[in-house]
């Protein structure tokens, strides 16, 4: 168990030993877009955080801003518990944040139907949250086909011209 674990964290150790603890405290000092903020921990490092299993509109898209401000009015200057889950394959810090203990600031934004589930592998707890708000027409959801970030990007780096 100490050698998986270790494994897992070790990444992690690299930020300051404060950010490898499970359920560390921090407060939210940026938001950066819908799913994406930065948090100073008790060491006063300052780590860049994607929230898990969810994916916002990108901030060119429709409700991307609406997604920022949903999430600055939930988090920003308020302190959370980070609990840090690996990284994502760009390298960012993957987590599940809570603010006060109690507020999944994921479920809020399904909820108000400004977020998908991930694009692989979707976590059933939160695939529920965004049914309900495509159901309910909220949000993003209003629109007939609306793209989801990952296609978007996708899109956006098509879009780029080819250095040569």
């Amino acid at each position: 168990m100490k050698t998986k674990m270790l494994g897992t964290i070790t990444g992690i150790l690299l930020m300051g030993s404060v950010w490898a603890n499970d359920g560390v405290s921090g407060k939210v000092v940026s938001v950066i877009d819908g799913n994406t903020i930065e948090v100073i921990g008790d060491d006063n490092e300052t780590i860049k955080i994607s929230l898990l299993g969810i994916d916002c509109p990108e901030l060119g898209q429709d409700y991307g801003d609406k997604a920022k401000k949903f999430m600055e009015k939930l988090t920003l200057e308020k302190n959370v518990t980070v609990k840090l889950q690996g990284k994502d394959r760009w390298g960012n810090y993957l987590a599940i944040v809570t603010v006060n203990d109690k507020i999944d600031p994921r479920v809020e934004l399904l909820k108000e139907g400004l977020a998908w589930t991930a694009e692989k592998n979707p976590l059933p707890e939160l695939e529920e949250h965004k049914e309900k708000a495509k159901e309910k027409n909220k949000g993003l959801w209003k629109q007939e086909n609306p793209t989801p970030p990952w296609i978007y990007r996708r899109e956006q780096t098509m879009l780029q011209p080819k250095s040569s």
